[in-house]
């Protein structure tokens, strides 16, 4: 059978036997009824947990909205019109209501940015702002040691409403929720704190109940309230298809398993090969941005095995600390033990390519050269079929493989019956 996988702005085909195929992974069919505003006014109606918003705040509060910064997907003048529609309801006033930009320790936006992230009509008549680390409130330590350090802003705000999209997360497990304000407007110390937990086994995607990193930002709640919650999960085409609006456990909680209907994807078993393909351009442009496929892969294949990633990288690696990292490391493991001295965005990506690669042989079918890609500790290939023939040369010609065409967005996940 004739199997097909994004590449650049085309696609890649590879040619494979029926009975070596346990599966080809895509998005899970679900039921959408509205989409869009629609779909997050219906949320804000309805909320999980605690009593709507308009009911929520009082006139006359100090109101913070807490939003995604430019690197994110969420659509934020597409949310903030019914959630500032709701606090007017309350008699809330604009000069009351503040917006904050969630930068973690990515750069300050430019004021194009921050327009283009909420609209021109929003932006022309409510406060918007980038948050800063180095203007924080202490407030304390988890009990995982990370210091409770909060933009200041935030920290003495009356309310505190954070918006978010919920995806799967490499290592946190999933985005949204109280990642608004761990480490969306948390210190560079603190977030280093809670994020040097990846490198531990239960913090993967997909993972709530015992991940460390998860479990350390819900706790920041204790320290500084988060009275509600809007959030929302995305299609491949970046559309709106499902909101939770309410209490930020909850809420978030309840779109996390919708997620998981979505895209996490049952598999019999792990595979002796797995094709995984960022889906193409512009999500393959280098592997700063194509490593979350080669992530979501590791969870199909098994220890040993070979992970072919299908990838252009036309751009190169995409980072300037990634690029460091991944080029002066002697070998993958020194890349693990630098992320757990010295947490370094950027870094923490080369480090989760390590970890991937203690399980599996990494192939990559790019355009980068060969030499170059070598130097990343990975086996280059030009040619998609070429790299399925030299992989099942190295685990054996029977070998089982997965595909997964959108890696980036589908989570495999082993049948309970199969384990």
């Amino acid at each position: 059978m004739i199997y097909s996988l994004g590449f650049a702005k085309s696609n890649l085909t590879v040619e494979l036997e029926e009975t070596q195929v346990l599966a080809e992974l895509l998005p899970n069919k679900v039921g959408v009824s509205l989409n869009g505003i629609e779909e997050v006014s219906r949320s804000l109606q309805n909320p999980i947990g605690c009593q709507t918003l308009q009911n929520l705040v009082k006139q006359g509060e100090k109101i913070v909205i807490i939003t995604s910064d430019i690197t994110r997907p969420l659509p934020s003048k597409v949310v903030l019109p019914p959630v500032l529609e709701a606090l007017y309801q309350a008699g809330v006033s604009n000069e009351d209501i503040t917006i904050v930009f969630g930068m973690g320790i990515h750069r300050f936006h430019t004021e194009e940015e921050r327009k283009y992230l909420v609209g021109e009509d929003i932006y022309a008549k409510i406060r918007c702002v980038d948050s800063d680390p180095r203007d924080y409130v202490s407030l304390g330590h988890t009990k995982n040691g990370t210091p409770v350090e909060i933009f200041r802003l935030v920290a003495e705000a009356d309310r505190r409403i954070c918006l978010g999209n919920i995806e799967y997360h490499y290592f946190a497990g999933y985005s949204g929720g109280a990642k608004a304000i761990m480490p969306g407007v948390s210190t560079r110390a603190a977030i280093q704190a809670n994020h040097r937990n990846m490198v531990r086994e239960e913090a993967h995607a997909g993972n709530l109940e015992t991940n460390p990193v998860r479990l350390d930002i819900d706790e920041v709640v204790d320290f500084v309230a988060i009275d509600f919650i809007v959030n929302v999960v995305l299609n491949e085409k970046k559309s709106i298809i499902k909101a939770v609006s309410g209490h930020y456990f909850e809420a978030h909680r309840e779109g996390c398993r919708f997620l998981d209907s979505l895209y996490k994807v049952k598999i019999p078993a792990k595979a002796d090969i797995v094709i995984t393909s960022a889906g193409g351009y512009p999500k393959d442009i280098n592997l700063y941005q194509a490593q979350k496929a080669l992530d979501n892969a590791k969870h199909a294949i098994r220890k040993g095995g070979v992970i072919i990633l299908v990838a252009s990288c036309k751009e190169g690696l995409g980072e300037d600390v990634f690029e460091k990292w991944m080029l002066t490391a002697k070998q993958p493991e020194e890349l693990i033990h630098k992320i757990k001295q010295d947490f370094q965005l950027g870094g923490h990506k080369a480090a989760a390519i390590a970890m991937v690669m203690q399980e599996a042989d990494v192939y990559l079918v790019s355009e980068l050269a060969d030499n170059f890609v070598q130097s990343l500790f990975m086996e280059p290939f030009a040619n998609l079929q070429l790299a399925l023939t030299k992989a099942c040369e190295k685990v054996g010609k029977e070998a089982t493989v997965i595909l997964m065409p959108v890696g980036g967005s589908t989570l495999p996940c082993v049948e309970e019956s199969s384990k």
